[in-house]
């Protein structure tokens, strides 16, 4: 379950994925990127936001840019932090590049693995937790009940039109610009109002 605050961001999400578009290789059009859907995973500890989108971009591709929310900085992330915003409920929220984040790489692995799908959300008002649908749907192509490790750290790299995370016995491959080809064991395939099923990420064994 992802809890949600009704609450203001300065700067947005997007101006800061706007910023930290032009910088990516396998990103190749105009920063002026515009929110197609979202989905979002939920983190057990109750610590980190996490919230994968798909933007539109200039050229018309559909773009796929997970991110992680923290109230502190990760420690030996500082190539994947996109930027810092003022939430304002929680205070200065540290916005990271979800590849170089291993809650988001055990999420991620948990629900390809498993069959899972994206949390349900809930936006708190006011003490009140009122569900809000999704604006976009994932499902994972696995078995429930398989077993999957935590993942306490990661590598990765961008290769492509993919982004390539190595963590423990597995690989993850992030689709960055869906419709890129994927090549793994296991698929997370999202929808969302006017796209797919698309494959945006998968998994397989090192």
């Amino acid at each position: 379950m992802a809890i949600i605050h009704n609450a203001t961001l300065n700067p947005s999400k997007l101006n800061l994925l706007n910023d930290w578009l032009p910088s990516r290789p396998w990103f190749t059009g105009v920063a002026d990127v515009q929110r197609v859907g979202a989905y979002r995973f939920d983190d057990p500890a109750g610590e980190v936001g996490i919230e994968a989108f798909l933007l539109q971009a200039s050229d018309g591709s559909v773009l796929h840019a997970p991110l992680t929310y923290r109230g502190a900085p990760l420690a030996g992330a500082k190539e994947f932090l996109i930027g810092t915003t003022e939430h304002s409920v929680l205070g200065r929220r540290w916005v990271y590049d979800g590849c170089g984040d291993p809650v988001w790489a055990t999420a991620l692995a948990k629900t390809v693995l498993t069959g899972g799908t994206q949390a349900e959300e809930f936006v708190d008002v006011d003490g009140r937790l009122q569900p809000r649908e999704a604006t976009a749907t994932v499902r994972g192509s696995g078995t429930a009940g398989t077993q999957v490790a935590e993942i306490d750290a990661v590598s990765c790299h961008d290769e492509g039109l993919t982004t390539l995370i190595r963590a423990d016995m597995l690989e993850l491959v992030v689709i960055r610009v869906v419709g890129a080809d994927v090549s793994a064991a296991q698929t997370l395939t999202g929808r969302w109002s006017g796209g797919g099923p698309a494959v945006l990420a998968g998994v397989r064994p090192i």
